[in-house]
């Protein structure tokens, strides 16, 4: 049972966050590609937004949504 736990520990540390420990390795001689990682996920979240904001827009712009009072119970 104690290779099982092993095995989980080495897929880990050796294989999946390999490149997160190369992209520390070089974090003294390239801030910007040590956080790649970082831009690439804020990137992804600007465009998410942007798009989501896009999409209330249009549903407010149809009148899709019940803005009277009764529209709900805890009001």
């Amino acid at each position: 049972m104690k290779d099982f736990f092993y095995a989980i520990q080495d897929l880990f540390v050796n294989i999946l966050f390999a490149p997160f420990d190369a992209l520390r390795a070089i974090e003294l001689d390239n801030w910007w590609i040590s956080n790649i990682m970082s831009w690439i996920f804020f990137i992804i979240f600007i465009v998410s937004f942007f798009y989501w904001m896009k999409k209330l827009k249009a549903a407010n712009d149809n009148n899709e949504e019940d803005k009277s009072i009764t529209a709900h119970t805890y009001l």
